[in-house]
């Protein structure tokens, strides 16, 4: 096992982080307290800059115009860019986009390809992942009550969906749907490419989350398929592979989360030991940082992000070596301790600040609002807890037996 960072990934490294630093984190005033089409214009202005350096959307595959990342070099770019909520936006490599390409690079018929992904890709469109029911628990994908009925050469598609992520100002939606009832538990679902514009496909709001709605790629919307049809020619893969495909999508897409989480934790954990730093608290001089409580603190974050980091990269380097399906327990080990890394680091970070933490001065309390969600999408932690240990007691009793036998 050697996680030893090349030298070629060590420069890009370098660069990104850079650019995050100098033309990044100051749009995150705009984000903050301006207008959205100020903001805009910055993010169009950076991607400008990123596609001159030729680091536009890196973690594609390489004929995909990507640099065919591996899963540990991903999560390392993953990284650097999770120290804004910026910063994936403005390379290209944000969610829900970067998985729906990958889900369309492999199961796309060529049609599909340049319909939806060339110009995904590109970034000439946005899309978003329509899968979450409001009356269904997310944490079991097979059930769903959203149907997709064939009629003639089309679907028709009706359901309601909501945390549909960036559905506001997307081109179209990859949508998880139940296409044969009767079919075993994990051959029901399939999954259905929806333009945007289609009649029925009715964008009903943007979801506030902890008082706010957001916008545009910021926002996760409810969604009412009404007969929104569709031609069959818009099936992604194969029917009843709905399940499988979004498999596939999610166990690259924890580590990804994973990476960008622990961006947060390091840039929170910074900003923590400045304020610890420079805060005085004494006409002597005194710091924050003078206060053992404060350097514990400090310690022991420091000792979350490096264990949540080396963890988060040996999973990533069992899938690149072995496979998702293989490598099932590290990705919920990391699942559920990167986000309480995560979280821990943050609420410190804030407390650190004081007051000051809790403004939309500083970035923190707009992670506070948007992270804590960490612990419940893609699977919430107990659900991961409840697999790992139910798996790991299984395979001790395995191995005694055999022992014993």
């Amino acid at each position: 096992m050697d996680f030893t960072v090349s030298e070629e990934m060590q420069t890009i490294l370098g660069m990104v982080n850079e650019f995050i630093d100098d033309e990044v984190i100051p749009l995150e005033g705009e984000m903050l307290h301006g207008d959205s089409e100020t903001l805009a214009s910055g993010v169009a202005a950076c991607q400008a800059k990123v596609r001159q350096m030729e680091l536009w959307a890196p973690n594609h595959p390489s004929e995909l115009g990507g640099l065919g990342l591996s899963l540990v070099d991903h999560g390392l770019l993953s990284e650097a860019l999770g120290r804004s909520p910026l910063g994936h936006l403005v390379f290209g490599t944000q969610a829900p986009d970067a998985g729906n390409i990958e889900i369309l690079h492999t199961h796309a018929t060529d049609q599909q390809r340049e319909r939806f992904l060339r110009p995904l890709v590109e970034g000439e469109i946005r899309s978003c992942f329509s899968m979450t029911e409001p009356n269904m628990p997310g944490s079991n994908p097979t059930m769903m009550e959203t149907t997709a009925i064939k009629d003639g050469d089309d679907y028709v598609i009706n359901g309601q969906k909501w945390f549909t992520s960036s559905a506001d100002g997307a081109d179209f939606a990859i949508v998880m749907v139940v296409t044969d009832p009767d079919a075993p538990t994990y051959q029901q679902a399939s999954m259905i490419l929806v333009p945007t514009k289609t009649p029925g496909f009715n964008l009903v709001r943007n979801v506030s989350v902890m008082g706010h709605s957001g916008s545009g790629h910021a926002s996760h919307a409810e969604i009412l398929y009404q007969d929104c049809r569709v031609p069959q020619s818009n099936l992604l893969g194969h029917e009843g592979a709905g399940f499988a495909i979004a498999q596939e999508r999610l166990g690259p897409g924890r580590v990804h989360h994973c990476m960008r989480w622990l961006g947060i934790a390091t840039r929170s954990f910074d900003m923590m030991c400045d304020r610890a730093n420079q805060r005085q608290i004494s006409p002597e001089g005194d710091t924050l940082g003078s206060r053992q409580v404060i350097q514990h603190w400090v310690a022991e974050s420091r000792a979350q992000i490096q264990g949540a980091r080396l963890m988060t990269l040996h999973a990533a380097w069992m899938i690149d070596q072995v496979g998702a399906k293989a490598a099932r327990d590290e990705i919920s080990a990391i699942k559920f301790t990167v986000a309480n890394t995560m979280l821990d680091v943050l609420d410190r970070s804030i407390q650190v600040h004081g007051a000051l933490g809790l403004t939309d001065d500083t970035i923190l309390s707009y992670w506070y609002r948007h992270e804590r969600a960490g612990r419940i999408y893609d699977g919430a932690d107990e659900v991961h807890k409840t697999s790992l240990g139910r798996r790991t007691l299984a395979q001790r009793a395995r191995s005694v037996e055999a022992k014993s036998g």
